[in-house]
């Protein structure tokens, strides 16, 4: 994996790390919906995760139709954010998945939310995976990098000037 191709998953994976909710697109009927969500990803970034009640209108967006996407952000609400900030757009498709059978990707989201512990094991709460398709992170306001996520060992980076592509054990 070349080295620029290293960075740019580091800085999508630090962003990641440093933020804890992301705003979930959603829709039904032609209408789109959107909802903060607290989210985890895998280390490969492949899957992300969140949890909702089964009886949000998020939920029942999904369950219709599965595209669905994200957006993560470290702005701060400042000027300076138009060239300072880091944001990712990614898009996949939604699945609920068996909180008991997927116990290690729920421990993975407990971690990174641990007040979310009580609320994991209701009934009523519904354990989502979204498998990435891509990522588009900008930063430096108009600086746009596409990220191709491929469940099968492969990934390929589209960048601003050119194309990175490389294959790896971990994707």
């Amino acid at each position: 994996m070349s080295d620029d191709t290293q960075q740019i998953l580091k800085n999508i994976a630090q962003l990641f790390e440093s933020q804890s909710f992301a705003v979930l697109s959603t829709q039904k009927n032609d209408q789109p919906y959107s909802s903060l969500v607290a989210f985890a990803v895998n280390p490969d970034l492949n899957y992300f995760y969140f949890l909702t009640p089964n009886t949000t209108r998020k939920y029942d967006n999904l369950k219709t139709n599965p595209k669905v996407c994200i957006l993560v952000n470290d702005s701060q609400n400042n000027a300076d954010d138009v060239y300072n900030a880091v944001s990712v757009t990614g898009t996949g498709v939604a699945e609920t998945i068996d909180k008991s059978v997927e116990q290690k990707a729920l421990d993975l989201f407990l971690r990174k939310h641990p007040h979310l512990k009580n609320f994991s094991k209701a009934p009523t709460t519904a354990f989502v995976r979204i498998s990435m398709k891509r990522y588009f992170m900008v930063n430096r306001f108009q600086n746009v990098v596409e990220v191709k996520v491929k469940h099968g060992n492969q990934i390929t980076v589209d960048g601003y000037l050119g194309i990175i592509t490389c294959h790896t054990e971990d994707l």
